[in-house]
């Protein structure tokens, strides 16, 4: 199984990312997608929120799980045109978001987003426990996003915005929604089921609608 990028930017890319995913949890997998030319990472974090990345290259097969620490590893250490991935661990053993659908909502300054978690981050410091912020705090709607791309507006959980801070996407978020010198924004988008926050350097998704159990 091998990767192959276009370029040392987007090796780079990659690996900016999957070090992120290695702060948070030491033993993260990284699920890789290939598409037209395009390889998406994929991974979950700590606050129930799914973080994504994507660069310009080949990979095969077009789809593989693999550990994070050691992509890190191959994307850092061996600078070799064509990355290694080892012997992977089959597919995402979790569900992934559809890759068409999305239809954008509106575009979130990035200063607000910040605003809002820092109060969210101090909350947490005061109500925390060892074993992280209470779920009620992860949980509470911090922002509705109201647009054309979603009826009833897009709920915004704190969880969220902790899984943007957590994987260093909100600093400078730009997503050049607007003419060049704007504010930095963060795109909102959704599909019926799931919610998208696009920063400058990656985005986070989210169910909207969680799924039903077949039997009560």
């Amino acid at each position: 199984m091998t990767l192959r990028l276009a370029d040392p930017s987007e090796r780079d890319d990659l690996g900016a990312f999957t070090a992120r995913v290695v702060r948070l949890d030491q033993t993260a997998q990284v699920t890789l997608r290939a598409s037209a030319h395009r390889v998406t990472a994929w991974a979950a974090t700590p606050f129930d929120v799914l973080a994504t990345r994507s660069v310009a290259g080949v990979m095969e097969p077009d789809e593989v799980t693999v550990d994070a620490t050691a992509l890190l590893t191959a994307l850092a250490v061996d600078r070799s045109e064509e990355i290694d991935l080892g012997p992977g661990f089959g597919l995402w053993a979790g569900e992934l978001p559809p890759d068409g659908g999305w239809a954008p909502v509106d575009d979130v300054p990035a200063a607000e987003l910040e605003q809002l978690t820092e109060r969210g981050l101090a909350l947490a410091r005061e109500h925390g426990s060892a074993h992280g912020p209470p779920s009620s705090l992860l949980d509470q709607t911090v922002l509705t996003v109201t647009g054309s791309g979603a009826r009833g507006g897009v709920k915004v959980p704190m969880r969220a915005l902790f899984a943007l801070s957590g994987m260093g996407f909100l600093g400078g978020a730009d997503t050049g929604a607007g003419p060049a010198g704007e504010t930095p924004v963060v795109r909102v988008s959704a599909t019926g089921s799931w919610m998208r926050l696009d920063a400058r350097y990656g985005a986070v998704v989210r169910r909207r609608v969680l799924s039903l159990p077949l039997f009560t």
